[in-house]
């Protein structure tokens, strides 16, 4: 079973290509920021105009490559929309056989009060869970107040989920536990506050207060606050990332979680990385220390190469105990509006060398 499982993924590798969509990658390859393709600052939910017109015309390998008017997010002057659709094939060794699941299904919108007011929502349909808030431009230097429901801006936020560095594998690969990553899983999301600051063309902060809606926190007893400091400077060809991020959390229990992170574009080459310590995600006052790093390479318009490698050490006080997975794979974009993510995972577990938890993962995404 499993080497035919292997031949069907060199199969797919040659016929097709593994697209994840880390908007972050994008971002230090072409020596952008986040809002220069999406409406919220910190990257993710309903792009932009700009952003969608990217996406369709210039990630894809066969796609117009100008401008379509006659195609648009915009349903009228100040409203625009967008949907996602994810789901996967995947079979892990350690349950030993093969499922398909809906990953995700949103659908966005992006309501545009003023020049300076916008007001966005998303809803799952699949999970059934949701983020709504309003965003006011109205510091200086185009800084802004945003306020509502929203994921927190920690780290490098990747939207493969499954990286440890976010939610880990969650229970949909392997089973729950250390496998998990830091607090930052699909269902995660806070109301409160966010301020944040342009402090020059490549200086970004943000800070956050809220409370956490999955434990059911308020803001006037167990209040979350995450901070998050970024640099993007880019030199000609060269795109730089780094910066750091802190979070305190009632998950109920106290979760804080610290670290640092980088990136380097240049030309068709991307690198990340983040290594975060957490207090508290698995026991209380126990530390974990958590770390991410992804290359890609574009091989040609539409066809990335794409590896990354996770690691999670649960408790840095004991000896082997250090789980990590290696993803590689390609990414394809084939037209507009599609792609199709195979992916191997290989993983070491240093507690249990002979555990066999590989899995070959296939992704659907489908996106407006």
């Amino acid at each position: 079973m499993q080497s035919s499982i292997f031949k069907m993924f060199l199969l797919v590798v040659m016929l097709f290509s593994n697209y994840v969509s880390a908007l972050p990658r994008f971002a230090v390859k072409l020596q952008d920021r986040c809002i220069d393709c999406h409406f919220n600052p910190s990257g993710g939910i309903v792009r932009n105009l700009n952003g969608w017109h990217w996406g369709k015309n210039n990630l894809s390998m066969i796609s117009p490559r100008d401008k379509d008017f006659s195609m648009s997010p915009k349903i009228s002057d100040n409203i625009s929309i967008g949907i996602d659709f994810r789901s996967q094939l995947l079979y892990s060794q350690n349950k030993s056989k093969m499922d398909f699941q809906n990953m995700s299904g949103s659908i966005y919108t992006a309501l545009s009060v003023s020049s300076q007011i916008n007001i966005l929502g998303k809803y799952d349909f699949v999970n059934r869970i949701y983020e709504g808030y309003a965003i006011a431009h109205i510091l200086p230097n185009n800084s802004y107040i945003k306020a509502g429901a929203f994921t927190p801006n920690f780290g490098i936020r990747v939207d493969d989920h499954t990286a440890y560095t976010r939610g880990g594998n969650f229970g949909l690969l392997f089973s729950q536990g250390v496998y998990q990553g830091l607090i930052y899983n699909p269902f995660y999301t806070e109301a409160g506050v966010e301020v944040g600051v342009y402090g020059s063309d490549f200086l970004f902060a943000t800070a956050s207060v809220g409370s956490n809606l999955l434990s059911n926190s308020t803001l006037t007893k167990d209040p979350s606050y995450t901070a998050r400091l970024e640099l993007n400077p880019s030199f000609d060809k060269f795109g730089l990332l780094f910066g750091a991020s802190y979070a305190a959390v009632k998950t109920p229990t106290s979760v804080n979680m610290f670290g640092g992170f980088f990136g380097f574009g240049y030309d068709e080459f991307s690198l990340l990385a983040e290594y975060d310590i957490a207090d508290g995600i698995i026991n209380p006052d126990q530390k974990t220390n958590v770390l991410m790093i992804e290359s890609s390479y574009g091989l040609l318009t539409g066809l990335d190469a794409v590896v990354r490698f996770d690691r999670i050490d649960p408790n840095p006080d004991v000896e082997s105990d250090e789980i990590s997975q290696v993803v590689a794979g390609f990414e394809f974009q084939p037209y507009s509006f599609i792609e199709v993510r195979p992916q191997y995972r290989l993983v070491m577990d240093a507690a249990n060398k002979d555990a066999k938890n590989d899995s070959f993962v296939l992704q659907f995404y489908f996106w407006y």
